[in-house]
């Protein structure tokens, strides 16, 4: 599997797109929104550029591309409000895989433009220049030192490649049997592979955006990732699980091939706070400012029990999880199986294990939002 050409949301505005099924992501975006108001304001109490270069990486596709970008803009534009500072020239670039739907996000730039055109009674907001960036963030994507202000949401757990070993083609003595990611069952050798990819691609984001950013320049990050050490844990991996068990569901009923389920594996890995940390520290251009993990509930909803319990009478829980996962990995799983796998039976079993689960345990996702400056020094 080829990640640059399939890691992609379910495109267009349809019932199984990620446009009408990415309340999670939605939900992430608010939650983080306090730490990304810290860093702004940090950065703009230092210095409030001339022209601010923005970024926002893994943007995708849907209403959910420009959530953040219309944030960081408002907050510039009451900083400036507030000192009497010249509203700066603002340089926006929006990256995603070259296999994004980046026609959906530019439908979006109508009603863009004209929210910032009516933020205030103020003065009218200057040149504001927005442009597509394809490309992997795994890389150098800008030129050096053209960068104020770097935002990432819901991008980093996924791996630039399927962790060598693991690919499609691998030896069939080498296989992650019955299951698509870390699981319990996995061979040590598999949790390693993941994580040593881990290790190899955040190291080189970190090392790509160190030489685009300028010395006091921002990043906010926020992904999935795990509290505990053991990357087993099923905060990081059981929905993985669940999802294998529908696969293998199949395969019983001679539905699908058992070997394609062996040879694909997801490029994903849900890192602890220690292993995050870890890279930071030994790449050494950035300063972390804060960072803290968030409790999420699988189908998006963050009430309180009785609320969230509410939400899920009209559709049953495991039915909206399915419709998340899937606006997520029907591509993946598409190039993978091509025609073989039956998507509307494959995650209607799925939903109807993630029900079985959810009525057992209170797993959440756990997500990880950082907020780090650029070293004048390095």
């Amino acid at each position: 599997m080829e990640v640059m050409q399939v890691l992609h949301m379910n495109k267009g505005d349809g019932e199984a797109s990620y446009a009408k099924n990415s309340t999670i992501q939605n939900k992430i975006l608010r939650l983080g929104k306090p730490r990304m108001e810290d860093a702004l304001e940090k950065l703009l109490w230092r210095r409030i550029p001339e022209s601010m270069g923005i970024a926002e990486l893994g943007c995708s596709s849907g209403p959910n591309a420009l959530v953040a970008v219309s944030e960081i803009i408002e907050m510039v534009y009451k900083k400036c409000l507030e000192t009497g500072h010249p509203i700066p020239e603002l340089r926006v670039f929006l990256n995603d895989l070259p296999c994004n739907d980046f026609n959906c996000v530019f439908g979006y730039l109508p009603a863009f433009y004209n929210k910032l055109n009516n933020l205030h009674k103020g003065p009218r907001l200057g040149p504001c220049f927005v442009s597509a960036m394809p490309g992997s963030f795994y890389g150098r994507l800008f030129p050096s030192r053209s960068l104020n202000c770097v935002h990432s949401s819901s991008s980093l757990h996924w791996l630039s490649q399927v962790p060598p070993g693991l690919e499609s083609n691998a030896s069939k003595v080498r296989r992650n049997k019955g299951k698509i990611y870390i699981s319990e069952s996995s061979p040590k050798w598999v949790v390693e592979a993941y994580y040593m990819q881990f290790q190899r691609d955040f190291s080189e984001f970190l090392r790509s955006r160190a030489e685009e950013i300028v010395g006091g320049g921002c990043m906010i990050l926020s992904f999935m990732g795990r509290r505990s050490l053991d990357p087993t844990t099923p905060h990081s991996c059981y929905q993985w699980e669940l999802l294998a068990q529908a696969l293998m569901s199949m395969v019983s009923q001679g539905l699908v091939e058992e070997e394609k389920v062996d040879s694909f594996n997801a490029p994903y890995y849900a890192p602890s706070v220690e292993e995050v940390k870890l890279e930071i520290d030994k790449e050494g251009s950035f300063e972390i400012s804060g960072l803290e993990d968030i409790e999420i509930n699988w189908d998006g909803s963050m009430e309180d029990e009785d609320e969230g319990q509410a939400i899920c009478a009209a559709e049953s829980c495991g039915k909206r999880v399915a419709k998340l996962i899937r606006a997520v990995v029907e591509p993946m799983l598409a190039s993978h199986f091509g025609g073989e796998l039956m998507m509307d039976d494959l995650f209607t079993r799925y939903g109807d294990l993630v029900d079985g689960y959810l009525s057992k345990s209170r797993t959440k996702y756990i997500n990880l939002v950082i907020s780090m400056v650029r070293r004048h020094n390095n």
